[in-house]
């Protein structure tokens, strides 16, 4: 009896070869059966596995397609288009942030202040660092505890922390079915099952989370309430409220992701439920990529535990940049970069629906990002594949998918990095693309 893993290797070798190119989309599994001499059972298996090896894709309703790996889609946009334009990066900068922020590092070249930064740091930072990182982050209807804050070596780290110190391998995570990328590998990487929640335009759905909870206990949640990476939406006052209500009902911890709440006015969830919040935030959506400092508020109960793991894994945020960070916020450059991120942002959406028009449904005016849902003659393997091909990188939904194979007709598109001429360039081969058949696409 042939092995599914064998056939997977043939298929494997298909795509490698452009036998199957990418976009295509594979024969139904019956069909596929008929056509290999193999069972039904061993075809959904050998889809399966290619799904896992991330050669393909399953879009809900509409089949299963060969992915653009990224190093053809890197190939393709370094060699076909005379400027790359990369919409994948959430990220924002430009020169005259950058000339905000230069002085403080005028300030480091005093010998005795290096030395000093040049120190080690543990989980809670230098002496004071709590009630300046509080008063930065406090909102009108929010200020953290400054002896429950403690700072990582950037986002993903402060992230990685929080989840391992309130999960155990085997834990159930709940999440939203589409997430943060990497909260998808760290889970797997800490053995932790991630549990896809029903959400609706306004987030997480509260009472999907209870019979959730109810029917097979989860462990703790990821979120993300505040500009949702990727489909950028907010959570309400009332959605916030509830589910803050659902979490001391059901003693569940929540992480709450803030990486792009500063985008926003709105309160943090922690705001409505201290106690069962651990919020996570970091300073390199809000400065640079660069910046490699993020930061955790966690509750009384969670604080120790999140503190060891991060001694453990050597988490901590480094002393010079900690020691950027402080003189920026405290002499008011990171908040003024901030707004001015939040400008751009605004901008840049403008500029977006000027160009997509109807197309454009971020829910939130300064977001780095919108959600493209694709008409049904696209599938988002070939949309991603038919824009590197005209130079411009876009992300397609299957990437932020909890569960792989379940992922909608959709892509992500990133208008925060690039310069506004090579932004709008890029929309204008979006819009095209839109307008066009497969076909005539790639043969444009």
């Amino acid at each position: 009896m042939l092995d599914y893993r064998a056939v997977a290797d043939v298929v494997a070798g298909e795509i490698a070869s452009g036998k199957l190119p990418p976009g295509s989309r594979l024969q139904p599994q019956r069909t596929f059966a008929y056509e290999r001499g193999i069972a039904v059972s061993t075809a959904s298996r050998v889809y399966a596995e290619l799904v896992r090896r991330g050669l393909v894709i399953g879009e809900v309703g509409r089949g299963t397609f060969v992915r653009t790996p990224d190093r053809l889609q890197s190939a393709r946009i370094s060699e076909i288009a005379d400027a790359p334009i990369d919409l994948q990066l959430a990220t924002s900068g430009s020169l005259e942030q950058a000339a905000l922020m230069a002085p403080a590092f005028k300030n480091m070249a005093n010998p005795a202040t290096l030395f000093d930064a040049m120190d080690a740091l543990g989980p809670f930072g230098p002496k004071g660092v709590g009630e300046i990182v509080a008063r930065y982050l406090a909102h009108d209807h929010w200020s953290p505890r400054p002896d429950g804050i403690l700072l990582a070596g950037g986002g993903r780290q402060a992230i990685a922390c929080a989840m391992a110190a309130v999960c155990k391998p085997g834990d159930r995570i709940g999440v939203e079915p589409l997430t943060y990328p990497s909260v998808i590998r760290m889970a797997a990487r800490l053995g932790l099952q991630l549990v896809p929640l029903e959400i609706d335009g306004d987030g997480v759905d509260v009472a999907a989370l209870i019979r959730v909870h109810r029917a097979k206990p989860l462990d703790a949640i990821y979120i993300q309430p505040t500009i949702h990476n990727p489909l950028g939406f907010s959570m309400s006052h009332a959605r916030r409220t509830a589910l803050a209500e659902a979490l001391e009902e059901t003693g569940l911890l929540c992480i709450e992701d803030a990486a792009f709440a500063f985008l926003s006015d709105a309160a943090p969830l922690a705001a409505y439920a201290p106690e069962r919040v651990v919020y996570v935030n970091s300073m390199q959506k809000r400065l640079g990529p660069g910046v490699g400092v993020g930061i955790v508020v966690a509750p009384p109960q969670v604080k120790d535990r999140i503190a060891a793991v991060m001694r453990a894994g050597g988490w901590m945020a480094s002393s010079l940049s900690m020691r950027l960070v402080l003189s920026w916020i405290s002499d008011g450059t990171a908040a003024h970069v901030s707004e001015l991120k939040r400008k751009d942002g605004r901008d840049r959406q403008l500029l977006t629906a000027r160009i997509l028009g109807h197309v454009s449904p971020s829910a939130e005016s300064n977001a780095f990002h919108i959600w493209l849902e694709l008409p049904e003659i696209w599938s988002a393997g070939a949309f991603v594949s038919a824009a590197a091909v005209q130079g411009v990188a876009i992300t397609p939904a299957g990437v932020f998918s909890a569960i792989p194979g379940r992922a909608p007709n959709a892509v992500r598109v990133a208008i925060s990095a690039p310069p506004l001429k090579d932004l709008e360039r890029g929309l204008h081969v979006i819009r095209s693309l839109l307008a066009s058949v497969p076909g005539d696409a790639e043969i444009e």
